[in-house]
């Protein structure tokens, strides 16, 4: 557990869901950062909502978490997207850390935060909604692709969380799986049977990432990521 940095909250941020998409499609992507403590759940944020909950929210993505040191990097590689729109929040994201990063946070990793208790379920699978967030058609094949994703958590204790709050890891149940590395499999790599097999039977991530893995094994392809990725077409 020593490998890991410690991080603190660096910020804390709740949305509600607006209309968004090109057909009026749900999203709360725009979250706003607050500066006192909210309570966190097994459903949530306090004053957090989705706007697909089909896709988003749920219990094992409670907490949606993306590195503020990823933002540097980003801003690198698009000069051609504004400096504002490239800064802590713009993901999405219910909280922000410098410290911690795909590469050395596992699945399954047990954090204490505040008052409550939060265990690392599954990295994010980028969709079509980060397009339109950054006005670049194919913004969320980047970020699938750069392995930058952010990731989620599952609330095993309730409790209060503030920003300043630190990040304290209490268990590693998985060491050998840095979400990194479960990113290569899924994307990457996506057909390596030895790996798919190993994720299948990781208990502590997601049942719908082991689904998804044990759903390769069996048919030795890889599912369309186009309807995730790719923007909808406008109604008429």
């Amino acid at each position: 557990m020593s490998s890991v940095p410690c991080a603190v909250l660096r910020e804390l941020r709740v949305g509600r869901a607006h209309a968004f998409g090109p057909n009026g499609e749900p999203s709360a992507i725009d979250k706003q950062a607050v500066a006192t403590p909210l309570w966190l759940g097994p459903h949530g944020l306090a004053g957090d909502e989705q706007g697909d909950p089909r896709h988003h929210g749920g219990p094992e993505k409670v907490l949606h978490h993306y590195a503020a040191e990823h933002y540097a990097t980003w801003r690198l590689e698009l000069p051609q997207r504004s400096a504002a729109c490239l800064h802590p929040g713009a993901f999405g994201e219910n909280v922000s850390t410098l410290g911690l990063t795909e590469a050395n946070v596992c699945v399954g990793d047990v954090f204490r935060l505040g008052g409550a208790i939060a265990q690392v379920s599954q990295a994010r699978q980028p969709c079509w909604k980060l397009n339109l967030r950054f006005g670049l058609a194919g913004m969320a094949e980047r970020v699938q692709h750069s392995g930058r994703t952010g990731w989620y958590y599952r609330v095993l204790e309730a409790g209060a969380v503030a920003p300043g709050d630190a990040f304290t890891l209490i268990e590693r149940p998985c060491p050998e799986w840095p979400l990194a590395r479960v990113l290569h499999f899924f994307f990457v790599e996506p057909l390596d049977r030895a790996a798919l097999e190993a994720i299948a039977a990781l208990n502590a991530l997601s049942p719908s990432w082991r689904d998804l893995a044990a759903r390769r094994l069996e048919s030795n392809q890889v599912e369309s990521w186009s309807g995730r990725l790719t923007t909808p077409a406008t109604k008429t």
